[in-house]
């Protein structure tokens, strides 16, 4: 059976993807399983009953096309940097004439100079118009989408927006018919410049919003480029450098120190230690011996060893990373928007209405221009401009003030989905912790003093490049100073070191290093106990044939992370600790911080699945992490959030970066969003309010009884009073 990953384009929904999965595993000998959000479909055939070609034929039949994996994605990437290209040219046009337009309509209400003014109504006019047509054409979609959807009673912020810009600027179309025709009092009927400026800000969001949504791909990308492109194979007793395609299972590999692993396997000879960060987020390499797993991705520090090939290409761990990743990214529930809901009573309302009243009008009095005057004066007076500020606003003023801070809300989704969050969930390991070992215990035996016992430790370790060893050497200067460096140094690969220090031989590592060389370590087995059951990583010390001492390493808490934890604690946020560390560590480092959830020992997939289990009991989940391996329960939760210490693929899978790798601002992300919502809410109360007041009047319910028609300046002023109630209380986001 051969495995292959292609693409399938043209499908739209899942009865796309059900049909074109149908179709594949009707064929004899073939298993197929075809996912829309990814628009790939992985599949298993047998090339003694059918070819390539069947299934692309297959495929097109179905009324879909089957690509080559590789050569889509960039044409894929071609297409999607043209139509960024595209929207980002159409911004910059709609801001070139928005800008000024909006300092021609507005500047002299407020003393500011102008080349135009309304002493010159039809010249005044016509700038205007000219100025707003470049905009409006440049924001074309909003109106073929928004209309279409209204038409089809599924209006949507598209609907909005094109009702609200296009009753605007009919009705000063309207104005400048009348200007022409010698009213020059209708030049104060002009609202030109809301038409621009609320397409022009809309656009602007939509640019943002395209931007992160881009960011999932990328993070794929870099996850693809962990696993080296070739690999040393053993072929006819030779060894050869071939493409990582073209390994095979049951192949024997060659991985030197410092190369990383193409694919998954066995040892089967050599000892070396291997740095499983990327899988497992633990800073510290994990010991190999033959009969242990290695991972593709994961990276040989020391040691030569060989392995058997044994899930090679897409069955690989980090493949399986890579396509959590994609799917669940791509099955993330979309954004419930607000204003959505609001426009999809309130814009159809309108429009009845208006209609309505320009039909009883014109049957009434049969006066076409007095039922048109009450048509255009209710969409005026209702036109939904200041609900389609009511959002983007509060938006950008909420995340540009949580920017200042260093929380970083990648789109519009991100922020309202924080203000839901009931569960926090923290990764370990740079996340709660600083991400790297420190020395917590120094202990001394038989007679030898701290300082003795430091003096060897140097001695030894500085001359290794483990990560513990490191930590040690490095406490140990910090405590006295430069010391002299140990002769006849030789490493023990994975138990640790010894050397001669003055004349006299020593050891530094694991018990057994010890114990194997005839040194009693009697003394300190209740330690060792006691320091292992808190999950930290010993090192023991003997000088001379006896125990001088143990030293005790783990990876501490971030001086934030309890304050951190406090504060969701009393906001009523529940909060879990996930980790692929082991038991003991994890419920000791949970217990300093203040965790009341330990879920431990846990693979990347184990993460994301553990993610949607807690979602499946009706948890809203935010999951905060910084490695490779949090990736997929990242992208599985509500909202992801990274530190900005992190991976790239962390903070490019995430929703919210925390770029002073502060856990504080996990509750102040929390807080911010709570602000802005409520503050969206207050401005789609404000919009609504204020011109649905005048909806009666402008149908002429005043005048049928003898009173006036609605005077267009009031219906101007209800406009620009809710707009700038609208801004100025989306500005106090300011002060949060």
């Amino acid at each position: 059976m051969k495995s292959i990953t292609v693409i399938i384009s043209g499908m739209n929904c899942a009865a796309c993807s059900a049909a074109a999965e149908r179709a594949l595993n009707k064929l004899d000998g073939v298993t197929a399983s075809v996912n829309l959000a990814s628009e790939k479909a992985y599949i298993e055939y047998d090339e003694t009953k059918l070819s390539y070609d069947v299934l692309e034929k297959t495929i097109a039949d179905t009324g879909f096309k089957m690509h080559d994996e590789k050569s889509y994605t960039v044409m894929r990437e071609q297409q999607k940097l043209r139509q960024h290209k595209i929207a980002e040219i159409k911004l910059i046009i709609a801001v070139i004439f928005s800008v000024p337009l909006f300092y021609i309509a507005m500047g002299p209400m407020i003393g500011l100079p102008s080349p135009v003014d309304d002493s010159t109504p039809l010249l005044y006019a016509v700038v205007q118009l000219c100025l707003a047509l470049p905009v409006m054409i440049s924001g074309y979609k909003f109106y073929t989408s928004g209309f279409t959807k209204l038409f089809k009673r599924n209006p949507n912020m598209d609907s909005l927006v094109a009702v609200g810009t296009a009753s605007a600027f009919a009705y000063s179309a309207y104005s400048l018919v009348k200007i022409i025709l010698g009213d020059a009092h209708a030049v104060h009927h002009l609202y030109f410049e809301s038409t621009a400026i609320i397409i022009t800000l809309v656009m602007l969001g939509k640019f943002l919003e395209a931007n992160s949504r881009s960011k999932t791909s990328e993070a794929i990308k870099k996850l693809g480029s962990l696993a080296p492109k070739t690999a040393n194979v053993v072929r006819n007793g030779k060894i050869v450098n071939i493409p990582v395609e073209e390994v095979e299972i049951g192949d024997i590999i060659i991985i030197k120190p410092g190369e990383s692993f193409p694919c998954d396997g066995t040892v089967i000879s050599g000892t070396t230690s291997v740095n499983e960060a990327m899988l497992t987020g633990e800073s510290l390499p994990v010991e190999k011996h033959s009969g242990d797993k290695v991972f593709a991705g994961t990276v040989n520090s020391e040691g030569a060893i060989e392995y058997k090939a044994e899930r090679i290409g897409s069955d690989t761990s980090l493949s399986q990373i890579i396509k959590m990743v994609e799917e669940a990214s791509g099955t993330k529930a979309p954004i419930a928007r607000l204003a959505d809901k609001v426009a999809g009573i309130f814009v159809n309302t309108v429009i009845v209405i208006a209609l309505c009243a320009g039909v009883v009008w014109f049957i009434a009095q049969r006066d076409f221009e007095l039922s048109l005057k009450i048509f255009i004066s209710v969409l005026v007076i209702a036109c939904p401009c200041a609900l389609g500020l009511a959002t983007p606003t509060a938006i950008i003023t909420a995340t540009g003030r949580a920017a200042e801070y260093g929380i970083l809300f990648k789109n519009a989704q991100a922020l309202e989905y924080t203000n839901k969050i009931t569960t926090v969930v923290f990764d370990k390991t740079g996340t709660v912790t600083e991400g790297k070992p420190s020395v917590t215990d120094v202990i001394a035996f038989n007679g030898f003093n701290e300082g003795q016992l430091l003096e060897a430790s140097y001695a030894l370790e500085v001359n290794s490049e483990h990560p513990i060893a490191s930590s040690i050497a490095e406490y140990a200067k910090s405590h006295i100073g430069d010391m002299t460096k140990a002769e006849s140094f030789k490493a023990v690969s994975g138990f640790g070191v010894s050397g001669e220090i003055g004349g006299k031989l020593c050891y530094a590592g694991k018990p057994e290093l010890l114990t194997e060389n005839g040194i009693n370590i009697s003394e300190a087995e209740k330690a060792i106990t006691e320091l292992t059951e808190q999950g930290k990583t010993i090192a023991l010390v003997s000088i001379g044939g006896v125990l001088a001492g143990i030293i005790g390493c783990a990876d501490k808490i971030r001086e934030t992370s309890r304050e951190a934890i406090r504060r969701l604690n009393e906001t009523g946020i529940k909060t879990v600790m996930l980790t692929g560390d082991n038991r003991a560590a994890a419920e000791y480092i949970a217990e300093q911080a203040g965790i009341s959830a330990v879920i431990a020992q846990v693979l990347p997939e184990q993460k994301e699945s553990e993610i949607r289990k807690l979602r499946d009991k009706g948890e809203f989940t935010a999951m905060c992490g910084d490695g490779i391996n949090d990736a997929p329960a990242l992208a599985a939760a509500d909202v992801g959030i990274a530190v900005g210490s992190g991976t790239d693929v962390a903070i490019d899978c995430a929703d919210i970066v925390l770029m002073k790798n502060n856990l504080n601002d996990v509750a102040e992300a929390i807080r911010i969003s709570h602000a802005a919502v409520k503050n969206i809410k207050q401005n789609l109360f404000w919009a609504f309010c204020y011109n649905s007041l005048g909806i009666p009047v402008a149908a002429g319910l005043l005048y049928a009884f003898g009173g006036p028609l609605l005077n267009p300046m009031i219906g101007a002023a209800a406009m620009s009073i809710s707009s700038v109630s609208v801004v100025t209380n989306a500005l106090r986001l300011k002060k949060v």
